[in-house]
């Protein structure tokens, strides 16, 4: 048995995603509650009673499906035969009914799923049946918990659930290693069901009434892959406006965009949420909103570019171009705030879109998670079987005022708030991308090197193919964005007419979790090298004008007026200005928060001063994100 520090109480009513989670992803083992107990014991009892009361009762005396206008008959076709029946058969008809159910149903494909996900199933389908309305008996009920708690995971291939009824072919993959059958890992090893159980020390089941029914009709693999789903989208969420904010503070762009002020105008919660975010990675940022003119842009170094032993180490060269006063015209107001050079800064109030609108576009994404946090939290402790049991219904005259059949199983509530973040994914993933392609290319980057690399000799490409990486990645995203909620295809006969397809939605989103990460992985792994360069063509231009000769700013100045010219003067004293203001400044650098994420980037991943193989970079990238390292 787990240790009861890593132990989560199970009553049907009080499962969290956060415990979800701590079972699948941590290995905290179950318990169930003991009073609750009472109330599952109860349904089974009632359930029996009724069968030896003859009631006709769907999925107990009745086939499944479009065979429920079957009635089980009171011995086996075959036993009226003179002779008797010659295929002898352990159990009654309706044992059989249930033995069958699960073997017959057991026909997944596919890879299988990841031992997190039939964790949670597990977790799931032992929370939802202890609510008392499914008809199990206890002694199964804890037989499903001792699989999880023995590290018995059953063997479920991928695909094979169309999301009503329920999922039911992954979750007969489940219930069949019960029976001894079908395939389970156990401590890791997989083997055969019946092995696992020897392994683990339990013995196989012979299922009774509904409990066939009970196992595999429900909502499990979709609620487990949406809980894991979910789970990886709120650490991408921070991660992304992280990645926001470095990006911001490599630009040296624009912070008023995210004011306080302008976000309760339109208080979207998840817009007021990343503005707020961003806001507080970019405290302590001296390069956000830094006047145009003390930004430089980059130049390729050159064997005289710098004269100091230490500036010539670095891999750049800095230059300004000189506006001069006959170029002024109408601009006289601006130049009466900015010094007439431009720079790396463009000489515009506002920022691109992806830059600017990063509070509206992953404040979106924000809200499309908190919604389908919401269903999915009602969906943890809800019953999804069928049909539900109410033994103790007040004024119950018939059967069908106590069993009732419903359609708790059907996945649409799970499936359209799994739509919603599928179409929610590739948009944060495409505006990261957007955000690393401004930074690599030189015509939109604000001064910085083309693909971030001084590439001095010709011969570099630096993180030209990052960006293409990036772009294979939200193109995919977007490819598997189509809604599957929206194409039902009946089964069973049409008796099942309307499915959700929540299954492969929340699986699709699962899995599209990783590849976002990759995108905010790219984006974190450019913006570092971006803001490097940022922060050291500054610095250099700092030290440059603290040596106390405003000329070597001069020099570096293009469309300087000759000595002879009229505003030759002007010129100097403008460049006396610019080099004062230079060496008043104090160091150059990101906000708080941006900065401790650079430094933990750096710890695992240099400066890329000239080409080298980034395989082994973006490897390591990608686990960091996956980590959430940069968010400790």
């Amino acid at each position: 048995m787990p240790d009861a520090a890593q132990t989560i109480l199970l009553n049907g009513t009080t499962l969290t995603r956060e415990q979800l989670v701590a079972i699948a992803r941590h290995g905290a083992g179950v318990t169930l509650d003991e009073a609750q107990l009472a109330h599952v014991q109860r349904a089974a009892d009632f359930l029996s009673e009724k069968v030896r009361c003859g009631e006709p009762i769907y999925g107990v005396t009745t086939g499944f499906g479009s065979n429920a206008d079957k009635l089980l008959g009171a011995h086996r076709a075959r036993d009226e035969l003179p002779g008797g029946n010659p295929e002898q058969r352990e159990g009654t008809l309706l044992d059989e009914l249930q033995h069958n159910l699960v073997i017959t149903h057991a026909v997944c494909v596919g890879k299988p799923f990841d031992s997190t996900v039939v964790r949670a199933m597990l977790a799931i389908r032992i929370n939802t049946l202890m609510r008392g309305h499914s008809g199990i008996r206890v002694s199964t009920l804890r037989a499903l918990t001792e699989l999880l708690n023995r590290d018995v995971i059953p063997l479920i291939p991928e695909k094979g659930s169309v999301g009503a009824s329920g999922d039911l072919a992954p979750l007969s993959h489940l219930a069949i290693v019960l029976l001894g059958g079908g395939e389970a890992f156990h401590k890791g090893v997989r083997m055969c069901g019946a092995d696992a159980l020897k392994k683990a020390g339990l013995e196989p089941l012979r299922l009774s009434f509904k409990e066939g029914l009970a196992l595999n009709n429900g909502t499990a693999q979709m609620l487990a892959c949406a809980v894991l789903a979910l789970d990886r989208l709120h650490a991408l969420l921070a991660t992304a406006d992280l990645a926001a904010a470095m990006t911001l503070d490599a630009f040296a762009g624009r912070a008023g965009a995210m004011r306080e002020e302008v976000h309760a105008l339109r208080p979207h919660p998840g817009q007021v949420e990343t503005a707020r975010t961003i806001r507080n990675h970019l405290v302590g940022s001296t390069l956000a909103d830094i006047p145009y003119h003390l930004v430089p842009r980059f130049r390729t170094w050159l064997a005289d570019s710098w004269s100091d032993p230490e500036d010539q180490k670095q891999h750049f060269d800095i230059a300004w171009d000189y506006v001069p006063p006959g170029q002024r015209h109408g601009r006289e107001a601006f130049y009466a705030r900015f010094l007439p050079f431009k720079g790396g800064k463009k000489h515009q109030p506002q920022d691109a879109y992806c830059l600017r609108c990063m509070p509206q576009v992953h404040g979106a994404v924000r809200d499309a998670y908190d919604q389908a946090c919401r269903v999915i939290d009602i969906e943890l402790n809800a019953v999804t079987d069928n049909p539900l049991i109410f033994p103790d219904a007040p004024d119950a005259h018939v059967i069908e005022d106590q069993v009732i059949s419903a359609g708790h199983f059907h996945g649409m509530p799970l499936a359209l708030a799994m739509s919603y973040i599928k179409a929610a994914i590739p948009v944060l993933a495409s505006i990261s991308e957007r955000r690393l392609n401004k930074l690599v290319d030189p015509a939109t980057n604000d001064g910085l090197p083309a693909f971030l690399i001084g590439n001095e000799d010709a011969t570099d490409s630096g993180f030209m193919i990052v960006q293409y990486t990036a772009a294979a990645l939200v193109n995919d995203l977007a490819t598997r964005a189509h809604p599957a909620s929206v194409y039902s295809i009946p089964t069973s006969a049409n008796a099942e007419d309307h499915v959700s397809m929540g299954a492969n939605e929340a699986r699709h989103v699962l899995e599209m979790t990783e590849d976002l990460g990759h995108v905010l992985a790219m984006e974190l792994y450019t913006a570092a090298q971006a803001l490097d360069y940022r922060q050291d063509m500054l610095n250099a231009a700092r030290r440059l004008a603290q040596r106390g000769d405003w000329r070597a700013i001069a020099a570096k100045i293009a469309n300087a007026p000759d000595a002879s010219h009229p505003s030759r003067a002007q010129f100097e004293s403008e460049v006396q200005t610019l080099a004062a203001a230079l060496a008043q400044a104090k160091d150059f650098h990101a906000g708080r928060a941006v900065a401790q994420a650079h430094a933990r980037i750096r710890e695992r991943i240099a400066f890329m001063a000239r080409d080298r193989a980034m395989d082994g970079d973006v490897k390591t990238m990608c686990a960091l994100v996956a980590s959430d390292a940069l968010l400790a």
